[in-house]
């Protein structure tokens, strides 16, 4: 486990108000520099002295970071929008609540208060052997400590591991992936690249020492929320679009998710028109279940369609030592997504 000095290593400190001044920065530090949101996860990195950044770039005054904003037929929320407004915002309560539960499960209010949408969205991995500064694969070295027959890799994956085992902490991220979100991303050339949801996090196949797109340079400046997904969405002739967010913990009040999962779907009638469905704390990035999205459409939403949904979504799943159980819980979440809240006859 992490050895707590409390001590931060030295490093200067910058505070732009600008996106502009923020990126003259990076591009001068490069990959010595850090980028500081909310800081919930940085101070634990810095207070460990495992991360040793020669300047830290404190993003929380640039005022066009923050804020939640109309955006064509949705939202854009600022990067740096602590995750109290998403929970509290009108608009989100009511077009999407899938973002609203998913920001609300993912901490204390008061960590909330200070924890910003685009933090939660972009933390790194909490595998207790990376954090604690062990050379594995993530870290630049050449093994994975938690994937060896001694390894304690409870909270680890079970889907698209290579190499490493480590998975995505990010509450938000799945219920992103289910709004079909986009992320904004500015290039240290100031290049702004829009991207979605599902591709701006990445896994060890794509680059092991990383869990999204963001390269030395880049910021995370917005997320926008498309109109396609929202609850009034569905359309003409009695369709809607209802949510379902479910995440399992040790803790119920502060902790991350053993396995949580994050659904949109169209419903016609009884019959699932489209859907979208994401789960994470399975995989080093959270997973869009494309798959399993195929198989609903034009079914059903009863309890048949539900257990081949669950079904299809675990296949290929290889458990660890000490997190099988994932398996079975994975199952579940999808098996309930499905359903949603309503009760039927199948």
């Amino acid at each position: 486990m992490a050895v707590i000095r409390d001590v931060m290593p030295a490093f200067e400190l910058f505070q732009p108000a600008s996106i502009a001044d923020a990126q003259a920065v990076l591009a001068r530090y490069g990959a010595d520099a850090w980028v500081l949101a909310g800081g919930l996860d940085s101070l634990d990195w810095l207070k460990d002295r495992i991360k040793r950044p020669q300047a830290v770039v404190d993003l929380g005054g640039i005022v066009e970071l923050k804020g939640i904003r109309p955006w064509e037929n949705g939202l854009e929320i600022g990067a740096m929008t602590t995750l109290t407004e998403v929970v509290t915002h009108p608009v989100i309560r009511d077009r999407y609540a899938i973002l609203l539960d998913a920001a609300e499960a993912a901490a204390s209010p008061q960590i909330r208060n200070q924890g910003t949408i685009g933090g939660n969205a972009s933390q790194d991995t909490r595998c207790w052997y990376y954090r604690a500064g062990w050379p594995c694969y993530r870290a630049g070295g050449n093994i994975c400590y938690a994937d060896t027959p001694e390894a304690i890799n409870r909270e680890h994956a079970i889907l698209d591991a290579d190499r490493c085992v480590a998975v995505n902490p990010s509450d938000t991220a799945p219920a992103l992936i289910a709004l079909d979100a986009r992320m904004v991303v500015r290039g240290a050339s100031g290049r702004e690249r829009v991207l979605a949801a599902e591709e701006y996090f990445v896994g060890p196949a794509v680059d092991i020492t990383r869990m999204t797109v963001l390269q030395p340079g880049d910021l995370l400046t917005a997320i926008r929320l498309p109109g396609d997904w929202a609850a009034s969405a569905g359309g003409s002739g009695g369709a809607e679009v209802q949510f379902y967010f479910e995440k399992t913990r040790d803790r119920q009040v502060w902790d991350f998710a053993l396995v949580s999962v994050a659904s949109a779907m169209v419903l016609r009638g009884s019959a699932i028109e489209r859907a979208r469905i994401a789960v994470n704390g399975v995989a080093a990035r959270p997973l869009r279940l494309a798959a399993v999205e195929e198989l609903v459409r034009g079914r059903p939403r009863n309890e048949a369609t539900a257990v081949m949904a669950a079904n299809r979504a675990i296949e290929g799943a290889q458990p660890l030592r000490f997190n099988a159980y994932k398996v079975p819980l994975m199952r579940n979440l999808v098996k309930r997504a499905i359903r949603g809240t309503q009760a039927w006859t199948s």
